[in-house]
């Protein structure tokens, strides 16, 4: 008799780890799911509401615009806005190069002299500069690659110049059929003074429609098209933005672009790209921060949780189109 309840306690034993087991798995299988349940409960109102929260971090103006380039409302803040754009602006520049060479107008291995009075000044970073300061002989593609990759301001410069000036890719990008993004003068004249950086500006909608032109190869061939988006995917600027809280592996192509901090204002800290989803759609998100006195922890911060915000919320945003 004791051997008997000894067995049933035993299998007892057993059938009640097998449940707890059970129970354990069902809980992970939920969690696994959470994600669903959380883009469920989200809104366009809510998402908004969420990314104003985020950014009074910063104490200052911040412009965001967020939205599923396959199906996309816009989620905005400030999205009409004007904030400069800094180093951002060299991502309509390489459209309309590569635009250039789509053309024919320009060859990717075509030979360009870079002479000592191109390399852009000790304030504005140069790779190119710091490495030639006597000046050397580069490709259409190796100067792309320097603009795009790690942002050297004397490759920008000579590709604004070898695409016609700023009054030229304006209009490029104009027929796209955005109007809310402006380029108006050089990172050498950036350099000169603070307030010329605020003549290079763009709404962050206008940003987004320029972004979602560039995934729906919008003025570019196939070919440039993933040129640059290779490039934008490879760059080493803004680890701790856009990337800074996505899921690790996650594809982001983007353009970052910051003004530095003087006298303890920062003008300007931004992060606009694409980042690729779970379902191979694209996530089109812009975060400009400008004119505060937060440190660049806090401002990275805010376009970190910005993006994610939107990569969490991202089943609300399905419909329409961003203003431009």
């Amino acid at each position: 008799m004791n051997l008997l309840y000894a067995r049933a306690g035993f299998w007892g034993q057993v059938f009640a780890g097998v449940a707890v087991f059970c129970a354990l798995l069902w809980v992970a299988k939920s969690a696994a799911s959470a994600p669903n349940t959380a883009q469920a409960a989200c809104s366009p109102a809510k998402l908004q509401a969420q990314i104003v929260g985020i950014a009074q971090a910063t104490h200052g103006p911040v412009g965001v615009a967020a939205l599923v380039v396959e199906g996309g409302a816009a989620v905005a803040l400030h999205g009409e806005q004007h904030f400069p754009m800094q180093s951002v602006y060299k991502l309509p520049i390489g459209m309309a190069v590569l635009h250039q060479v789509d053309l024919g107008t320009l060859r990717l291995d075509q030979p360009v002299q870079i002479r000592p009075s191109d390399l852009v000044p000790p304030s504005r970073g140069s790779p190119i500069r710091d490495k030639y300061p006597h000046g050397t002989v580069m490709t259409v593609s190796a100067l792309l690659e320097a603009m795009m990759n790690v942002s050297d301001g004397t490759a920008s410069d000579v590709l604004l110049t070898l695409a016609g000036g700023p009054g030229r890719v304006t209009a490029y990008v104009r027929g796209l059929g955005v109007r809310g993004v402006v380029i108006a003068t050089s990172e050498r004249a950036m350099a000169q003074s603070e307030q010329v950086q605020y003549q290079n500006w763009a709404t962050p909608d206008a940003m987004a429609a320029l972004l979602c032109a560039l995934q729906q190869e919008r003025g570019l061939s196939a070919s440039s098209r993933r040129r640059l988006l290779g490039l934008m995917s490879g760059s080493t600027t803004g680890p701790h933005q856009i990337k800074g809280l996505l899921p690790p592996g996650t594809v982001v192509a983007h353009k970052t672009g910051s003004s530095g901090t003087v006298r303890g204002l920062t003008r300007a800290t931004n992060d606009a790209g694409l980042v690729t989803l779970p379902d191979g759609r694209h996530l089109a998100i812009v975060v400009f921060v400008s004119d505060t006195k937060a440190d660049m922890t806090t401002q990275e911060a805010v376009i970190a949780k910005t993006a994610r915000a939107a990569w969490d919320c991202r089943a609300v945003l399905e419909t329409g189109k961003p203003r431009r």
